[in-house]
């Protein structure tokens, strides 16, 4: 394929589509990429009659309809990277300077180099800028001075560009592709990642209101299974989802009043000495917003810094039935990470008053694991924890409902029962009698399971 003849034709197709806009009120998306499918169509025939001049013999259609495509990647989606997005077994594209690119297909450990997608440094930076583009998150830039840059593409994958200012000389790329953005716990229940028993817990716990925190190691189906959480709110419900990137939480198709936020980055510029960033939207700038929107609930993507203190007092003293996601590397860490935000938010706070708050706010914590130990990689529910107030140390206490089988590693099975308020709770939501074993009730009171 002439890459660098698409590449011409993408900058003439965008000169002209900008030269036809002054003047005019913005060319709706689909308008303006069927304009820019006729220029394309265009300038390939012209391309085909030179070249066919040139060397004396006619080009095939097939080729034509080739450049037409690849010009038509690099003007309205994402280039020569565009044919790796559109494989669906591919989980995570790994760009590593303009010369290595690999494909980390879902199931399978080792990611695989395939070709390039740029020529250049320069050429892959552009990429990223026209990806910025066609996302329609232009309050994003990627640049020497901005060498960093989040977003959500099109088609929901999240990216995420260093550029050689920060990594020593070459542009890093990573998209993180969500396969199971259509998902419930039913289907998770099918996949093996949560068992049948602990969905129909969940299920039963997002009906009846309880504050859920969903933990887990990095890509460990963190963000799938809130999605799948989510779809158990009642649809007429309205509630707020609140991200760093918009990773498609809620499905507005199927709830009927729900408000996204998503945080935007600053321009670089700065009010004050001692101001925020102009234009800045942070997390707990959208948290406190929230509290003015009527909501019945507040569902954070991922807390990783100050918000979680707002997200914790949303627990605590807003209408239950709260979620968000956190990075956790076990179930046992949980706390302490919660402790560890709340002094990088304000150096006044302590880990006791994290503590407290977790007790008094947060009914359960789901956690998520790895097991990359085999060729084909799994993702599972490793545990559920009820919180049941503060301890003698200070430190929040817990039941342990689902733990691994061996009580070390491995998929969750049913290990205690519930405190009789949850139980009641949840059996009033639509859970069944029948949740926990007899083997795991005799186990909770101390009995062999």
């Amino acid at each position: 394929m002439d890459y660098r003849t698409a590449q011409e034709i993408k900058q003439k197709v965008l000169q002209r589509l900008h030269d036809e806009g002054k003047g005019r009120d913005p060319m709706e998306p689909a308008a303006k990429e069927q304009r820019g499918r006729h220029l394309i169509n265009e300038q390939v025939a012209i391309w085909a009659d030179r070249e066919g001049l040139s060397t004396g013999g006619a080009v095939s259609q097939a080729v034509e309809q080739e450049l037409a495509s690849l010009a038509f990647d690099m003007c309205f989606r994402a280039g020569r990277l565009q044919r790796y997005l559109d494989m669906e077994s591919v989980e995570d594209i790994w760009i590593e300077g303009h010369e290595r690119v690999f494909l980390k297909y879902a199931g399978k450990l080792q990611p695989v180099q395939v070709a390039r997608v740029a020529d250049s440094e320069a050429e892959l930076q552009e990429l990223v800028r026209d990806l910025i583009r066609a996302s329609g998150q232009n309050g994003r830039t990627f640049s020497t001075h901005s060498p960093d840059v989040e977003l959500r593409l099109p088609d929901g994958s999240r990216l995420q560009a260093l550029g050689p200012e920060i990594t020593g000389g070459r542009t890093h790329v990573t998209i993180r592709r969500h396969r199971y953005l259509d998902i419930d716990l039913g289907k998770l229940v099918k996949l093996g990642t949560v068992p049948e028993e602990a969905g129909d817990l969940l299920a039963a716990a997002v009906r009846g209101r309880l504050n859920i925190m969903v933990a887990g190691e990095q890509a460990s189906g963190k963000t799938t299974l809130l999605r799948a959480l989510i779809k158990e709110i009642p649809r007429e419900q309205r509630f707020g989802t609140i991200e760093t990137t918009f990773e498609g939480l809620a499905d507005p198709a199927w709830h009927e009043h729900v408000v996204p936020m998503e945080t935007r980055f600053s321009n670089g510029e700065r009010i004050g000495p001692n101001s925020a960033a102009a234009g800045e939207i942070t997390l707990m700038d959208l948290m406190l917003r929230a509290k003015r929107m009527s909501l019945t609930r507040t569902i954070v993507g991922e807390v990783r810094g100050p918000e979680v203190t707002a997200m914790m007092q949303a627990m605590t003293s807003d209408r239950p039935g709260n979620m968000c996601t956190i990075h956790a590397s076990e179930p046992a860490a949980v706390f302490d990470r919660i402790a560890e935000l709340y002094l990088l938010a304000q150096s006044n706070f302590t880990p006791e008053l994290a503590y407290r708050q977790i007790a008094n706010g947060l009914h359960l914590v789901a956690f998520l694991s790895v097991d990359d130990s085999t060729e084909v990689p799994r993702r599972y529910l490793s545990h559920i924890w009820e919180i049941t107030g503060v301890g003698h140390d200070g430190r929040p206490m817990y039941n342990e409902i689902f733990g691994p089988g061996d009580g070390f590693d491995g998929p969750a099975v049913p290990k205690g029962a519930l405190s009789e308020r949850k139980r009641r709770r949840l059996e009033r939501a639509g859970m069944t009698a029948s949740l926990l074993s007899p083997q795991a009730m005799a186990y909770a009171n101390g009995g062999p399971m």
